[in-house]
């Protein structure tokens, strides 16, 4: 199965994502999308078809999300891309497309849904919170 993650390996959810999709004995592609960020379309395209809106994908915490004004309602969804291009830390992650769909694997077992059921035995995330049991079935 092709699959491709936009990935920031500083941060726990997506590295809880990224494990889950190798516990489904996937090897996805893997973007460092502060490394090599998205275009303008390409952004566009994983956000409509994850079926959020800009807002919706748009990162607050640990970002300059509140210094730039990002927060004014009166933002159109292209003046919140533009920022989003202009500093990639701005984009949620970690975004996961598969051919059974595109998410925003937030939280991470949001994966779940768009992975084939094919998982090699239990997973816990990072925190030790158990998703998967010992034949792989999700358990939240």
């Amino acid at each position: 199965m092709n699959v491709t993650i936009y990935h920031n390996p500083d941060c726990g959810t997506s590295r809880n994502t990224l494990a889950m999709i190798r516990n489904a004995g996937i090897e996805p592609t893997v973007i460092e999308y502060l490394k090599n960020p998205p275009t303008r379309a390409q952004l566009v395209k994983l956000i409509a078809d994850a079926g959020l809106t800009v807002r919706e994908a748009i990162r607050e915490k640990g970002t300059p999300y509140a210094e730039l004004g990002l927060d004014n309602a009166d933002l159109t969804g292209a003046q919140l891309l533009d920022a989003m291009i202009k500093d990639p830390i701005l984009i949620n992650r970690p975004f996961v497309i598969t051919p059974l769909g595109t998410r925003l694997a937030r939280p991470s077992e949001v994966v779940l849904d768009i992975l084939p059921d094919t998982h090699k035995g239990p997973f816990s995330k990072e925190d030790g919170e158990k998703i998967l049991d010992a034949d792989g079935k999700r358990l939240v």
